[in-house]
């Protein structure tokens, strides 16, 4: 997109030639603040779900003032002599050419609730999630997601709607709505959508962005600190985001190499006092899942504070540290880790902290247990004591035959 931007520059600004975008991101405003950066004025539409059926990016088609298709895969630097100014005569049947419309999403619920064709379903799913406010919304992503899931009841094969399915999971793992293990099931939905269509380089581009290293064609977000910078230099507001880029998917590609820390177990006897109030939430997601024996998989474990005690973080002391007992034959890169602490001393932001995992070679078990545990200081309420605690943490990995 920079590369167009900027060849097209003069062509936009003297009214010949509009620019449009659309972008197959999880994050629309990742894309947001991405155009913010490089100045972009131009629209830029919203596909998560991939319903244009793209199976790689990017993709360039010059359409003209009647709507119809004149180029595919044009040269930014011979788009003025092979398209803007060539004259195309117009269609015949201009006149008759369908207009687009907004979707009536109350027709196509009753439509999906009258029939027993999965392609009624859908086409409700889909317009929920694209034309729902707020990411869908979190009753629409509900209702998309049952949709969905009758479509895979009927047809398990259908790929287009694993990968859907695994994009609502995901939406909803991001919004304040999000259920126990929603992140999971999007990987596992994407994971078998790859599956039915190994080829697929959208279904795969979404899996490697949140897994490891080994399986990375290059870092996906590691603009972003950059960009915040080059916008804040300008006197701007950077476009804030829902969901920060974690570890993996800023992380530059890399073989597995296994810890070789000599660091000492902090809490080898477990004699720190468990969390048995439920002060923070632990959620541990593994991708992909499943792995193959002798492959590797990166571990996102999450961490939030329960806001029905109204519990916060300490940060005025240790941070919070995992620390990972690999099972035999099992590896990690890294034992022990810890989060960032931000500068203030009390806060109650989600945190994460990924690792990687690599499976023994004759691994003839369908899954497995990853222990590890957290330790970490949490506070009760505005004025509550704050206590330095442990939380046991099973993680399980399922492993493919």
């Amino acid at each position: 997109m920079p590369v167009w931007h900027e060849k097209t520059r003069s062509l936009v600004k003297a009214g010949k030639l509009a620019l449009l975008g659309v972008i197959q991101e999880q994050h629309p405003d990742r894309c947001s603040l991405f155009a913010q950066w490089k100045q972009f004025d131009w629209p830029i539409l919203h596909d998560p779900i991939n319903v244009q059926g793209a199976r790689a990016v990017p993709i360039i088609t010059a359409i003209d003032e009647y709507g119809v298709v004149r180029l595919r895969r044009p040269r930014p630097e011979s788009i003025e002599a092979d398209f803007v100014n060539k004259e195309f005569p117009a269609p015949s049947d201009v006149a008759s050419a369908p207009k687009a419309t907004k979707p009536d999403l109350e027709v196509l619920k009753q439509t999906c609730a009258r029939s027993d064709d999965p392609a009624d379903a859908m086409r409700y799913a889909d317009a929920l999630v694209l034309w729902g406010s707020s990411w869908g919304g979190p009753s629409r992503l509900d209702t998309a997601i049952a949709a969905y899931q009758h479509v895979i009841e009927r047809t398990p094969d259908n790929g287009d709607a694993q990968f859907r399915l695994g994009v609502c999971y995901r939406m909803r793992y991001d919004s304040p709505a999000r259920a126990a293990n929603d992140f999971q099931r999007a990987i596992e939905h994407w994971g078998r959508s790859l599956d039915i269509d190994p080829n697929h380089y959208i279904r795969r581009r979404r899996i490697e962005q949140y897994g490891p290293r080994l399986d990375k064609p290059y870092p996906f977000y590691d603009w972003v600190t950059q960009a915040r910078r080059e916008i804040t230099a300008r006197g701007e507001h950077p476009f804030p985001l829902v969901a920060e880029p974690g570890g993996a998917e800023i992380a530059h590609p890399g073989k597995f190499v296994a810890s070789a820390e000599t660091t000492r177990e902090p809490d080898p006897k477990g004699r720190i006092r468990r969390d048995t109030g439920n002060l923070i939430h632990v959620e541990a997601t593994v991708v992909p899942s499943p792995i193959k024996p002798g492959a590797a998989a990166r571990i996102h474990v999450t961490f939030r504070t329960n806001a029905d005690k109204k519990a916060h973080w300490n940060n005025e002391s240790a941070p919070l540290t995992i620390w990972v007992n690999p099972p035999k034959g099992w590896e990690v890169d890294h034992q022990r880790l810890t989060a960032p602490q931000p500068p203030k001393a009390v806060s109650n932001e989600p945190r994460e902290i990924n690792f990687e995992v690599r499976a023994p070679k004759d691994m003839t078990q369908k899954e497995t247990i990853l222990p590890a545990y957290a330790l970490f200081y949490a506070c009760e309420d505005v004025d509550g004591v704050c206590h330095y605690l442990r939380r046991d943490i099973e993680i399980r990995i399922r492993v493919a035959p």
